[in-house]
């Protein structure tokens, strides 16, 4: 079966991005003369990351609702209305053999649109709770691929396909890159490592919890790989070159990835869902510490769905900073439940995710 046109909609952070690119990468390589339309909103993520990703991408007009009382909720009807006459006008100009949505506040219109037209349509639900939009648009649609298991409570059972979040496979080969990853960012591969990354903006509270800790890790013999982020880089800059630490990495935002994970012993981490496929993937003892300012606390939710099989450790945001630090000290003192950690994250880990999401596109179109 040739799928010949596709429209990929949805975006706003790097968690709808990645997965999204992740599957047209797919696409292409099983149809490599496959047409791939992005349909995003304007002003977001999208519109810079997907052209650079190599596909072309159309913006829509459109925004969540505010949770306070705010002006740009008197636009919002205006901004719907209008989005779906330009998600229509471009559905029906690419005519696409099916559409997937990807999550974000392009994904509505446009899979609204597609399934009025009785085209074949596809929800990518990452989280283990999913919001309010996807629950609303599985009644229409033909098929809801999610990332975890027991759904059935949010979504139609017949439509649901376990298929995993696709990740970047360049940051989850990590196989024989440790001594690489040490060479890389400078550290000795004689200690152990700490690996803290709070998502692609950073994580005050992570900051936080590690900035005044600084000197007690020199004292234990640990190294530090930390994604602050580019809010507080500058501030956590200055602090750093002021200690004069060795084995302190700080970086804006970690590039090379695969190469932090692979030399990390433990890591920390907010609980975005791609952030957790990758987690599972990497395999290596975890704390979760889920970020409060996700709509419908999403994160906490994700990360419960691997503690409650003893897969991660949590520690809430708002106990951070006096809980955090000791938790990896004594983590690093049990080696016993560090194996134990690894072991059941990596029970948790779905590599083919891409190829299963299309496979259930293929399944569609049929």
């Amino acid at each position: 079966m040739e799928i010949k046109k596709v429209i990929i909609s949805g975006g706003g952070t790097g968690g709808h991005i990645f997965p999204a690119i992740a599957i047209a990468n797919q696409l292409k390589k099983e149809f490599p003369n496959i047409e791939i339309l992005f349909i995003g909103a304007e002003g977001k993520m999208e519109m810079t990351k997907v052209p650079e990703a190599g596909y072309e991408i159309v913006g829509l007009w459109i925004s969540g609702l505010q949770r306070r009382l705010t002006l740009k909720n008197l636009t919002l009807p205006f901004k719907i209305i209008a989005s779906l006459f330009k998600a229509r006008k471009i559905i029906k100009k690419f005519n696409p053999d099916v559409v997937i949505g990807v999550g974000g506040y392009a994904s509505a219109p446009t899979l609204k649109i597609a399934s009025m037209l009785k085209i074949p349509t596809i929800v990518q639900e990452q989280n283990s709770f999913p919001g309010k939009t996807n629950k609303i648009l599985s009644k229409t649609v033909s098929k809801v691929c999610v990332a975890y298991e027991n759904l059935e409570r949010f979504f139609p059972k017949e439509k649901i396909e376990l298929t995993g979040n696709p990740v970047r496979q360049s940051v989850v080969e990590i196989e024989g890159k440790r001594t690489e990853g040490y060479s890389f960012f400078g550290l000795s591969p004689d200690k152990k490592t700490i690996l803290v990354v709070g998502g692609s903006l950073g994580a005050k509270t992570l900051n936080e919890s590690f900035v005044n800790h600084l000197n007690e890790l020199q004292k234990h013999n640990y190294q530090l790989i930390w994604q602050c982020g580019r809010y507080q880089y500058e501030e956590m800059k200055t602090i750093t070159d002021e200690l004069q630490l060795e084995g302190v990495v700080l970086c804006k935002f970690i590039n090379r990835m695969e190469l932090a994970y692979a030399a990390a012993d433990l890591i920390v981490s907010r609980a975005g869902a791609i952030a957790i496929s990758e987690l599972c993937i990497i395999g290596k003892p975890t704390i979760l510490v889920p970020s409060p300012n996700v709509a419908e606390d999403h994160q906490t939710k994700n990360a419960m769905a691997l503690v409650k099989d003893d897969a991660a450790i949590l520690i809430k945001d708002s106990v951070a900073r006096k809980e955090l630090f000791p938790e990896v000290i004594a983590l690093f003192n049990d080696e016993k439940k560090r194996m134990q950690l690894a072991e059941n994250i990596k029970l948790k880990a779905i590599r083919n995710a891409d190829e299963r999401i299309v496979n259930v596109v293929k399944n569609c179109v049929k």
